[in-house]
């Protein structure tokens, strides 16, 4: 698990592998590959504070599938993991 601490509304996020074949059987080369948009939350910061002091309480939570849209989030890479952090907003849905 990555010791990164996202703060405010950012959540951190691992991308879920790209597929490695078609579903015909084609394998496809690392230079086609199109990179998923989807992964899991793997922790969230605190929540963000609004101008008149209030604080808004994040939607998603460690553990949770999400789809973001494709150029959401600054890639990190801690250890040998490559992670991605993004705003809440970035985040389309939760996936069941």
């Amino acid at each position: 698990m990555a010791q990164i601490k996202p703060l405010q509304d950012r959540v951190l996020v691992k991308r879920f592998k790209s597929e490695e074949k078609t579903a015909s059987g084609i394998i496809i080369p690392d230079s086609a590959k199109e990179k998923p948009m989807e992964g899991e939350v793997i922790a969230t910061g605190p929540g963000k504070y609004l101008d008149n002091g209030n604080k808004v309480e994040l939607t998603v939570k460690a553990g949770d599938k999400v789809l973001f849209s494709k150029y959401a989030g600054t890639e990190v890479k801690f250890g040998d993991e490559e992670y991605l952090i993004m705003r809440e907003d970035d985040i389309l849905g939760i996936l069941n």
